[in-house]
């Protein structure tokens, strides 16, 4: 799954309005901004708007010293000496889920930073738990949001590939080459200079803070989609969360590995997959004659009586199925590939048009993508004729 396309000013607003942030999305360089008086104090909401539209979102912003008045204020009140219960930081938040598509995520409360409350919340995508795709929000004292990040963008169905058992993907993290050297800007400290920046690291592993060669002990694995870069695209890839059991007086946590066969993965350094915080895998087309099945954006739509055509683009070795879902008040439209990877192909793409059958006649009723964005209507100058589908003998309109 990975988020497509750009954040819409309306997408802004719709998150802005959910922290209670006056003012219209305004555009600076390639994010939104929302809010913020123009001496640059008060609250303020800022989204990129490339996809996956990470945010971010505080409540108090320095101002400047050139106050007039007798009393001068610009941070937040001094904290009270306690934060607000789980039951209201959980109301408090509820607004902003929604607001970013996260309404059923598995939402944490504990933590308590002084007097705030932080929340943390790992949403369900494709019916999935998922790790690393968090929205963190911060609670005062009052109940209010003082501070946030996240992701706004809700991510797409992309390619479909074969898992492997919880048990042989635990077989394969343990098999990975450890990945915790000394490689990166400065390396660690140590009494002793190391000849070799890839020698034996020092200290800890980064991953789990362990002993050279200690066994841990899984208690827990889950299937979901965990969060990684492909090809420098955040991505939720099916992978399985173990629950790992801490040391001694420590709690446990969750390390992440790959479910995908590792014949469908290639590694950007052309190594193996690597466990959540290690180099990041890709996933690759090659090495079966299954089909790959993925979801394809809509672009356009046309309606003639209770007929639907919707425009999207593609290459000519898939095959395409249209689906139509109808609701009172909406149709969902949902384009599926089927890609055969063995097949040699030109690298090329071409417009189609594809029409589907409807219960009744659309109506007043919208057109929505299967990633929940509106699809707008085609424009009549937009048609163009091709040449006959290849592989499929019937007309592209």
């Amino acid at each position: 799954y990975t988020a497509r396309g750009e954040v819409t000013r309306a997408e802004a607003a719709r998150l802005a309005k959910a922290f209670g942030v006056e003012g219209a999305p305004v555009a600076e360089g390639r994010a939104w901004r929302v809010g913020a008086a123009k001496d640059g104090s008060g609250p303020v909401l800022r989204v990129d708007r490339q996809a996956p539209g990470s945010w971010t979102f505080s409540r108090y912003t320095p101002g400047t010293d050139n106050c007039k008045g007798a009393t001068c204020g610009h941070g937040p009140i001094a904290p009270a000496d306690r934060p607000v219960s789980v039951a209201a930081a959980e109301k408090a938040v509820a607004p902003v889920l929604k607001a970013v598509g996260q309404g059923d995520a598995a939402v944490d409360a504990s933590q308590v930073m002084g007097a705030q409350r932080a929340v943390t919340a790992e949403p369900r995508v494709g019916g999935l738990p998922t790790y690393g795709w968090t929205t963190d929000l911060v609670v005062g004292v009052r109940g209010e949001l003082v501070g946030g990040s996240g992701l706004l963008k809700t991510p797409v169905k992309g390619d479909a590939y074969p898992v492997l058992s919880a048990r042989k993907t635990l077989d394969l993290m343990n098999a990975a080459p450890r990945t915790d050297h000394r490689m990166g800007i400065g390396g660690c400290a140590s009494p002793v200079p190391q000849k070799d920046r890839l020698e034996a690291p020092c200290g800890s592993s980064a991953s789990g803070g362990t002993a050279e060669g200690e066994t841990l002990t899984v208690d827990k694995a889950v299937f979901g989609l965990a969060s990684r870069t492909s090809e420098g695209r955040r991505t939720l890839v099916p992978s399985w969360l173990f629950q790992v059991r801490g040391a001694a007086g420590q709690e446990s946590y969750t390390v992440t590995y790959p479910a995908v066969d590792p014949r469908y993965l290639a590694s950007s350094a052309g190594a193996s997959a690597a466990p959540s915080g290690s180099p990041e895998p890709r996933p690759s087309g090659s090495g079966t004659a299954a089909p790959v099945t993925k979801d394809v954006p809509v672009t356009a739509y046309a309606v003639r009586g209770d007929e639907l055509t919707v425009t999207f683009e593609g290459g000519v070795c898939s095959d395409y199925q249209v689906a139509a879902r109808e609701a009172a008040d909406r149709v969902t439209v949902t384009v599926t590939e089927k890609r055969w990877p063995d097949r040699v192909c030109i690298a090329i793409a071409r417009i189609y048009h594809r029409t589907v059958p409807l219960e009744r006649p659309l109506g007043e009723r919208k057109v929505f993508g299967a990633d929940g964005d509106p699809v707008p209507l085609e424009r009549p100058a937009a048609r163009t004729t091709d040449a006959p589908h290849a592989n499929q003998g019937q007309p592209v309109r």
